[in-house]
């Protein structure tokens, strides 16, 4: 007889423990679901910005590339003006030195003299050809110096990025 109300008892005394546990359990449960959400809504917004600011990288690269290739152009075309001047001035600093031949060299002086007149206008045709290719010089000077700046701001934009991609990497991991 006493065997049943004592087993009765010992459940009715168990039963509220184990229904506390439950619900703490419970609520631990809930409490570590609600931080995983918490850390996951993180990472996500990381993330977000992240891919965000590798879009904006990735814009900002393409502009500079873009600039360092005009920068290059102009360069080009500089260097290719400065040639073609160069090569101007040899064929007018050769054209003196054979007028100059002539007229030492001429039996005829109506033929000298013509050569003599010629001569200073020559002369001065050479240093304005030399003034140009000063002013070329200078031109190329300019671009690259230019041309350097602009491929070093793009450096600095790949290095960014590298940088970027090291925190992306080591964050994953």
């Amino acid at each position: 007889m006493y065997r049943p109300q004592l087993l009765a008892l010992g459940l009715l005394l168990i039963s509220p423990a184990a229904f506390g546990q439950t619900s703490s359990t419970d609520s631990q449960t809930l409490q570590a679901l609600l931080a995983e959400m918490r850390q996951l809504r993180q990472e996500l917004r990381t993330t977000t910005v992240a891919a965000q600011r590798v879009q904006i990288l990735l814009y900002r690269l393409q502009i500079q590339e873009g600039t360092v290739e005009r920068a290059q152009r102009r360069v080009d075309d500089a260097r290719s003006a400065l040639s073609q001047t160069q090569a101007e001035v040899k064929m007018m600093a050769l054209t003196i030195k054979q007028m100059e031949d002539k007229i030492s060299n001429a039996q005829n002086p109506v033929e000298r003299k013509r050569q003599e007149d010629l001569l200073p206008k020559f002369k001065a045709e050479l240093e304005s050809q030399q003034n140009s290719e000063q002013q070329s010089q200078a031109r190329e000077s300019e671009a690259e110096q230019e041309l350097r700046a602009e491929q070093a701001k793009l450096n600095a934009l790949q290095d960014q990025l590298d940088r970027l991609d090291k925190s992306l990497e080591t964050t994953n991991r």
